[in-house]
């Protein structure tokens, strides 16, 4: 395996405007970067076939950590640390000051430092932009049943709103697993028994017949996709999928031009844990299907991992990161389809409002229609 390392975080020359000096950024939805304040794009050149189906191409997990794990496949990047959440986050080009898109949190940029990262080989380019994500976010917050007032305040501060590229790690793996367990066949019978008036009463129950069951699965995996952040909440992020994986490009600093990229947090190793959580669930689904019946118990499972391979990949997001109560809630857009999800805090005044309204109607009602008197 090709062993390499990248020089530290710098400023493309590419990335500059050849008419007025401003880097130049990535435009959703296109394949050129552009300049913000004259207007000058520089199209991306097209990656061959070659390249791509490098860029796609999976990285033997056991090998990698035995041979490069400490050495190669790397990339060094300038990253910040968030104070408030913990999110380390890489750094823009000539920025001076900034706020955590996870937590909102003013970042302390004379305290960044130089972390050697393993080098993603592909990502997905935004296709939404943030004009887009905005209205999204705009329609979702007025969707809000119960909020607090001041979330129209946070709807209106648009800049908000930050493009980042989260890192992801794929997995791959031929699985094959031993169980042991049991079968359940339903059956029902008719019972009898007396009635509280002493009349003789049938039913009709169900019961389950149990038989011992054991046997093999074979499973094979195919891009286990799991998110190397934890500075957002996992299942909401796992509610943006799906991701059109197979316009994967390969890994190009240009498309990362005006927006922020956050450096992992889960290593390679524990991602993977990670995915055999998600691989010991869809195995187990197969073994009941396998196992048939009304009913199934699964009591003791062994697998093995074969093949087991990786891609390092970045997914666009779009994220608004708000305070309410001292609590921290995020908004969150897949930057390609548009899924939004997001949390979000309930005003406990409108509630108790909305509850004594709808109790004082009830009594409306109740004493006009003469059931109850005062």
């Amino acid at each position: 395996m090709e062993e390499f390392s990248e020089p530290k975080h710098r400023v493309n020359q590419q990335l500059s405007c050849t008419d007025c000096g401003a880097i130049l950024k990535f435009a959703p939805g296109t394949d050129a970067i552009a300049c913000p304040y004259c207007g000058t794009q520089n199209k991306i050149e097209q990656k061959t076939e070659e390249v791509i189906s490098e860029a796609i191409q999976e990285i033997d997990y056991l090998s990698f950590l035995k041979y490069n794990k400490n050495k190669g496949v790397k990339i060094e990047v300038a990253t910040v640390k968030c104070p408030g959440c913990g999110a380390v986050s890489t750094l823009k080009p000539n920025v001076t000051s900034d706020e955590c898109a996870f937590c909102g949190t003013s970042l302390v940029l004379d305290k960044q430092s130089i972390s050697s990262l393993i080098k993603p080989k592909a990502l997905l380019p935004f296709y939404i932009d943030h004009k887009k994500s905005v209205e999204l976010f705009k329609k979702w917050l007025s969707s809000l049943w119960f909020a607090p007032n001041n979330l129209t305040r946070i709807a209106r501060q648009t800049e908000a709103l930050k493009g980042m590229y989260i890192p992801y790690w794929t997995y791959d793996a031929n699985t094959y697993s031993a169980y042991t367990g049991e079968r359940g066949d339903n059956y029902t019978e008719t019972e009898y028994y007396t009635d509280s008036n002493g009349n003789r009463q049938s039913r009709t129950i169900i019961k389950t017949r149990w038989y011992y069951v054991s046997g093999n699965l074979g499973k094979d995996f195919d891009d286990v996709l799991i998110v190397a952040s934890n500075s957002l909440p996992r299942d909401y992020v796992q509610s943006l999928e799906p991701w059109d994986l197979e316009k994967l490009t390969p890994y190009d600093e240009k498309f990362l031009s005006g927006f922020q990229t956050e450096a992992y947090q889960v290593e390679l190793e524990q991602g993977f844990e990670y995915a055999k959580g998600v691989m010991d669930s869809a195995i187990r689904e197969a073994i009941r299907r396998k196992i048939g019946g009304d009913q199934q118990r699964i009591h003791s499972l062994s697998t093995e991992y074969d093949n087991i391979t990786f891609k390092h990949i970045l997914l666009p997001i779009w994220i608004s990161s708000y305070k309410y109560n001292d609590k921290i809630y995020r908004f969150l857009v897949n930057g390609r389809t548009g899924e939004v999800q997001g949390e979000r805090p309930y005003s406990w005044v409108k509630i108790t409002l909305a509850i004594l309204a709808v109790v004082a109607a009830i009594f409306a009602y109740l004493y006009f229609t003469g059931e109850i008197k005062f």
